[in-house]
């Protein structure tokens, strides 16, 4: 099946939904993007800097609003050293 990325299937965006499918991460890099943060003291504010992005689309990554781009789901694994597994919830290893 060949999901168009520009369109939304059941309110997520298509490429999203297909991981929901077929990756089995669901949404649990939301939980875990937002619970690094936290156990880490940082602000969003503070992410959106270190990612080179607004506070705004931070927050709206955590929520689930925007999906969050690969180069930044791999900003964070390299900040926080964990694997880009364990942010995407396929893993419950930390340490690459």
């Amino acid at each position: 099946m060949i999901v168009n990325i520009f369109t939304k299937v059941k309110g997520y965006p298509a490429s999203l939904y297909t991981i929901m499918l077929f990756g089995g991460c669901g949404m649990e890099y939301q939980r875990r993007i937002r619970d690094l943060r936290e156990d880490h003291d940082l602000t969003q504010q503070q992410v959106a800097a270190i990612l080179g992005t607004s506070q705004t689309m931070y927050a709206r990554y955590e929520r689930g609003a925007n999906e969050l781009p690969i180069r930044h789901l791999v900003a964070l694994a390299d900040y926080y050293h964990v694997t880009t597994d364990y942010i995407l919830g396929r893993s419950n290893k930390k340490s690459p």
